[in-house]
């Protein structure tokens, strides 16, 4: 039986982002700022990182300002904005995509279409201010101050986190409950304070009420995003998406287990009208099952500019060199007026080679006490989060191989319907309810698993409970020759 790949499709997983991972925020209102979810860019090869941090907040910008340790100190040149869409384009591109394939009819004559293809080439099936002094000496110094596009930022040591409080808070600012604690190993570290504010004036010149991402660069041989801070303003567990590029394989988490993402599943036809539900339910699922002390691989692969088969499928177009310039992969294009890596003839070689990495964590204080830590691997296998939905055949199905194919889609059917309860810890009566509660009504992708209700729960758990306001239907699996045509699911 021949399947042909017609469609995939993609989910923005993090609608408007706060940015959370590696500091907190104080505010010269109420200090109710909260975080919740975050995005990163990190670029690393050799000792020489590359950071770059999307900022959403909610809340007055007047009010607002952020503290990020760093383990240097700044350099103006080592500080700039980007075009927050870069982020817009690296997730369409690497979220968890599902895949929809189409049986084609078995009583069909393919015989000439087959010579003909085989003599054909094969498709591309690619997508296209703060003061700088105190009244007393409370071991806080400003080692830098700069203004970078819509913001003021200072350069902070301290001695002690008592005294980085008290300075904050004689400046006008709250800091968080409880994040004095958490400051006191990066005191120790000898970690400096990037501490960042938005200059209104220069907010005013930019077009739309947004702020762009901030991008830093650093020599370090740390490798690792301090995460902890950033739990002083969460209100429960906070998720991070980790775009991570480097030269040579993929990025992998050092003080937590790594694990690929479930991917290749079967599933249901009524998941494509709610597959932000489904991989909701699906990463909630699967997190809890790896007691919640886990990094998950969403998607890994070669993006370097001569490699043109980049993901299997496509859902949206590859990041070209233009992105990964922007997103801090120097490499690809050599400064020669920068000389702070000369002990590291690696950073003065120009490459086309890139790897990128898309990580998922979902952190709380209780099962991620400590940052996170990384390290670079040469693995360089291909992944991807897909799940595959598969329509029936269309047409006349009245031969004998017609009749045989319609006899198999009863197991398929239930065999992909316990799929969704492995993947979700959901079954068929839990999507019935979510549909009872839209606004659209259901589709005929639900109806080729109505037949299966009457199976004990033995087989599919929870499958054996009648539907509510469902119990009469015109077509069922077996008795259907037609095609499905979709008419709306969430």
């Amino acid at each position: 039986m021949k399947k042909h790949l017609l469609l995939s499709g993609t989910i923005l997983l993090l609608s408007p982002l706060l940015y959370s991972f590696c500091g907190f925020y104080v505010s010269k209102a109420d200090g109710t700022i909260k975080n919740n979810t975050s995005q990163v860019i990190l670029v690393r090869d050799g000792n020489r990182n590359v950071i770059t941090m999307y900022n959403d907040f909610q809340g007055a910008t007047k009010d607002f300002a952020m503290v990020v340790p760093v383990p240097v100190v700044l350099k103006k040149k080592d500080i700039r904005v980007i075009d927050p869409s870069l982020f817009q384009r690296l997730n369409d591109y690497s979220a968890p995509r599902l895949v929809e394939y189409y049986d084609e009819n078995p009583c069909n004559d393919y015989s000439l279409m087959d010579r003909e293809m085989k003599s054909a080439p094969a498709p591309n099936r690619m997508a296209s201010g703060i003061s700088s002094t105190a009244k007393k000496n409370l071991g806080v110094v400003v080692e830098a101050s700069y203004q970078v596009g819509e913001y003021d930022i200072l350069i902070l040591s301290a001695n002690e986190s008592s005294g980085l409080r008290e300075w904050l808070t004689m400046n006008g600012y709250k800091i968080p409950a409880g994040a004095e604690t958490v400051l006191v190993p990066y005191i120790k570290s000898n970690l400096k304070f990037f501490v960042v504010k938005v200059n209104e004036k220069e907010k005013k010149k930019l077009p739309g009420n947004f702020l762009r991402p901030l991008q830093i660069s650093f020599n370090s041989p740390r490798f690792m995003l301090p995460i902890r801070l950033g739990m002083a303003n969460a209100t429960g567990d906070q998720d991070m998406i980790v775009y991570a590029f480097t030269r040579k394989g993929r990025i992998e988490c050092t003080n937590y287990r790594n694990v690929e993402i479930a991917t290749g599943n079967k599933v249901p036809l009524f998941v494509k009208k709610n597959f932000g539900a489904f991989y909701s339910h699906l990463f909630k699922h699967q997190w809890e099952k790896e007691n919640k002390r886990i990094g998950f691989v969403e998607y890994a692969w070669d993006v370097s500019p001569a490699n043109f088969q980049k993901c299997d499928p496509c859902v949206g177009n590859p990041p070209d060199q233009k992105d990964l310039l922007e997103a801090g992969v120097w490499w690809l294009q050599r400064d020669w007026e920068d000389y702070t890596s000369v002990d590291n003839i690696d950073n003065y070689k120009i490459s086309n080679n890139v790897f990128f990495t898309r990580l998922h964590f979902r952190y709380n204080r209780e099962n991620f006490p400590q940052d996170l830590m990384f390290q670079l691997t040469p693995n360089t296998t291909n992944f991807q989060a897909r799940y595959i939905i598969t329509h029936l055949a269309t047409g006349d199905l009245s031969c004998t191989t017609g009749n045989n194919y319609l006899s198999t889609l009863y197991k398929r059917r239930k065999q992909e319907l316990k799929e969704l309860y492995k993947l979700t810890g959901r079954n068929l009566n839990n999507w019935q309810d979510e549909t009872l509660v839209s606004s659209q009504p259901t589709g005929d992708e639900m109806t080729p698993y109505m037949e299966l209700t009457n199976l004990s729960k033995k087989e599919i758990p929870g499958a054996g409970q009648p539907f509510i306001g469902m119990m009469v239907f015109g077509v069922t699996v077996l008795g259907s020759v037609g095609f499905l045509r979709y008419k709306g699911f969430v």
